[in-house]
């Protein structure tokens, strides 16, 4: 048995027509979906993410010199990963003296946690 197929040539669409109508549009608008990138970044290094939890499950402010013996690493790496979830909005800081202080931001969270439900 033979099919005859018609081919027809392929013609460009002018500038600015789809070739076909999305199936989905996002429920995220542009400037919600840059904060909760910018959280899901920082929290996307393991040792960022222990801390995290470190904090969160803390009863009030913890002191870096109290967080640097949990991890491999030295006090100044520590901070670092500190000053990243703080840019991020997910962790405050207070200074005491020499010291600081960093704590869970409670609702930093809840914007990424409740699009993710």
């Amino acid at each position: 048995m033979v099919i005859d197929l018609e081919l027809t040539p392929k013609t460009k669409r002018p500038p600015g027509v789809a070739c076909c109508e999305p199936v989905v549009y996002p429920d995220v608008e542009r400037g919600q979906a840059v904060r909760m990138a910018a959280i899901a970044k920082a929290l996307g290094d393991p040792v960022r993410l222990q801390l995290v939890d470190v904090l969160r499950k803390h009863a009030g402010k913890v002191c870096v010199c109290e967080l640097v013996p949990l991890f491999e690493l030295s006090q100044p790496t520590v901070s670092h990963h500190l000053k990243v979830l703080r840019q991020a909005g997910i962790v405050g800081s207070e200074r005491e003296g020499l010291w600081a202080y960093y704590y869970v931001i409670p609702d930093a969270l809840k914007e990424l946690s409740e699009w993710l439900s």
